[in-house]
């Protein structure tokens, strides 16, 4: 089983490798699609702010960035985020589900909603979320790690 494994492991790397070598025929290095720039830019700035500890100006930020961006489950888990560290659970849910509603396997937003559930007392829920990370993290993440870790303090202090 285990040589399985490992020839399934071999085929995938190769043909990631073939296609990264191949490039993707719809990306371009070119500057010409200035739209997709103040999105850019205001999601750099609301993490950048996230990570000042600056929430409420974030959401300013995420706000803007997800007017006109494609890919909003990443704005959308750091609005919850952004949220569940401002103790506006509500909030924070309700932004989490949007991420995940979008990508049922983001990361991101499956440890932090797993976090926001043992915040609220619903263990259950929380590890639902852990087994979606552990489907989803072949080979570990720091995302399934944390999580745990947070599983196991919060069962050791019940």
């Amino acid at each position: 089983m285990k040589l399985f494994q490992f020839l399934v492991l071999i085929f995938l790397l190769f043909q990631l490798n073939f296609g990264v070598a191949l490039g993707n025929p719809d990306s371009s290095d070119s500057d010409s699609n200035d739209d997709s720039k103040p999105v850019n830019e205001a999601y750099q700035n609301a993490y950048y702010e996230v990570k000042s500890g600056n929430f409420q100006v974030a959401i300013k930020y995420l706000k803007q960035a997800a007017k006109s961006s494609t890919n909003k489950a990443d704005i959308y888990n750091l609005m919850g985020y952004s949220h569940r560290k401002l103790d506006l659970l509500e909030e924070a849910f309700f932004y989490y589900q949007k991420a995940l509603k979008l990508d049922p396997r983001h990361q991101g937003a499956n440890e932090y909603i797993g976090e926001l559930y043992l915040r609220t007392n619903n263990l259950k829920k929380a590890e639902e979320h852990l087994e979606v990370l552990d489907d989803v993290c072949l080979f570990g993440c720091d995302e399934y790690d944390d999580l745990k870790d947070a599983i196991e303090k919060y069962k050791k202090s019940m």
